[in-house]
């Protein structure tokens, strides 16, 4: 049997409406006192409430446990590289200990010359100790966990280092955080117990000696996160508020072009696939409102299971992230892959995404004039309607367009902005709908 009591402490208002009651709780049972003989108003602060089981005639409190904070497995908001710790490379780290190491003095007062020295030596490999494992600790606390961060983000990392070589790191640091602060320790309590001046100095010499080569053989860990801080700390910084055109195609069909036409950006434009190595950001500013432009890597004609982390990095992007696509087509086979095999990735993406707000778009208008490049892997038997019509006029509706003479890149603008207004509603749209949905 349990039950449930509050103490409360009261104060008593003159009112001429309430009348009240007071509990008091003594010795497993309560008593009810009414000699008031005037109206009060009773105002009670300091609520604390606390069960009782019922265990032969006496209350004995049993322990309550607290609700799970849901809050913990909150998914951090885009952009957590951003507030990656820095990370000082390994030799500095322990050159820097070191130098604050040898700085500490035994305590004053000691007399004794082999008590003075083995307590020096104590303290020093204490301080060496801490001084290497708190920046230590402040890495695994401050990166943040891969669970936790953006599907966005979770798949750079992903896709940039390989699957759980981040995670690796930092158990690598962890694991070398724990190794110093056990040998650091062990070291130390020697050299306290240390009987001559002489035997002090020989166990803090050899307790320095360990720590360092502990941080030789295994700090390049440390050097690993510092590379992995470096490389998601120039990662371009996606804003989901802002409405994003994303550029998507095969390889060399002429987007870095477009995004050097159309945006701030300025990708590597060369006339070979894969010039895009990564996700590159840029911007475009139209009747004095700002929008996003990312450049992503091409294509290939393949299944997701063959595809090179490069083309994972474009599916990540359209996954992931609120973009309209501006899908960008070369008929006249100059980039190196034959119309119909662009018609078949065409076809996946849009299927994929479709979603999404879409434009599809033509380049290299100005080489149609000329007779296209017919490939031999192209499928001349196949007798597709839709796929004769792509590789005539490409897909229906689509902008021709000449980055070289300039040809419809007015027409392409218009069309864009336009795009960009109708994703910029549809992200109000969400975010209205998300406050609702919060609401309930």
């Amino acid at each position: 049997m349990s039950c449930a009591f509050s103490l409360l402490e009261s104060c008593h208002l003159p009112c001429s409406r309430y009348l009240s009651t007071t509990f008091r709780f003594s010795r497993g049972f309560y008593q009810m006192q009414r000699p008031i003989k005037h109206k009060t108003l009773c105002l009670c602060r300091n609520m604390q409430t606390f069960a009782c089981e019922l265990v032969k005639a006496s209350y004995v409190p049993t322990p309550q446990t607290k609700p799970k904070d849901q809050s913990l497995a909150k998914v951090e908001t885009i952009g957590a590289f951003q507030k990656l710790p820095m990370v000082m490379p390994s030799v500095d780290i322990f050159q820097s200990a070191l130098r604050k190491a040898k700085r500490v003095l035994p305590t004053k007062g000691i007399a004794n010359v082999a008590k003075r020295e083995r307590n020096r030596g104590a303290k020093q490999l204490d301080a060496l100790m801490k001084e290497l494992a708190v920046p230590l600790r402040g890495y695994i606390e401050n990166f943040p966990k891969r669970i936790y961060l953006h599907p966005y983000e979770r798949s750079l990392i992903e896709l940039t280092f390989g699957a759980g070589n981040y995670e690796e790191v930092l158990k690598k640091v962890d694991a070398l955080r724990k190794k110093v602060v056990s040998v650091g320790k062990e070291h130390a309590s020697l050299c306290a117990k240390s009987l001559s001046k002489k035997e002090a100095e020989e166990r803090l010499t050899e307790g320095l000696e360990k720590l360092q080569e502990i941080f030789k053989c295994e700090g390049q860990a440390i050097d690993d996160l510092l590379y992995i801080a470096k490389t998601l700390r120039a990662m371009p910084v996606v804003d989901l508020e802002m409405p994003t055109l994303c550029l998507v195609g095969a390889p060399n069909v002429g987007k870095s072009s477009l995004v050097r036409l159309l945006s701030t950006g300025k990708p590597e434009v060369c006339n070979y696939p894969f010039t895009t190595r990564g996700i590159l950001m840029g911007h475009i500013t139209l009747d004095y409102q700002h929008f996003q432009v990312t450049d992503t890597p091409g294509l290939l004609k393949r299944c997701d299971e063959d595809r090179n982390n490069l083309e994972k990095l474009t599916l990540a992007v359209l996954s992931h992230l609120p973009t309209a696509i501006l899908y960008v087509h070369d008929l006249s086979g100059q980039c190196g892959m034959s119309p119909s095999d662009q018609f078949m990735i065409y076809k996946e993406i849009s299927e994929r995404f479709g979603n999404h707000l879409w434009l599809d778009v033509i380049s290299k208008c100005d080489l149609l004039k000329e007779s296209p490049v017919v490939f031999i892997t192209e499928d001349r038997e196949v007798d597709h309607l839709e796929l004769a019509n792509y590789q005539k006029i490409g897909p229906e509706g689509a902008l021709r367009v000449s980055v070289k003479n300039e040809d419809g890149i007015d027409k392409l603008k218009k069309k864009v902005h336009e795009l960009l207004m109708s994703q910029m509603e549809r992200i109000k749209s969400k975010r209205i709908q998300d406050n609702i949905e919060v609401l309930r």
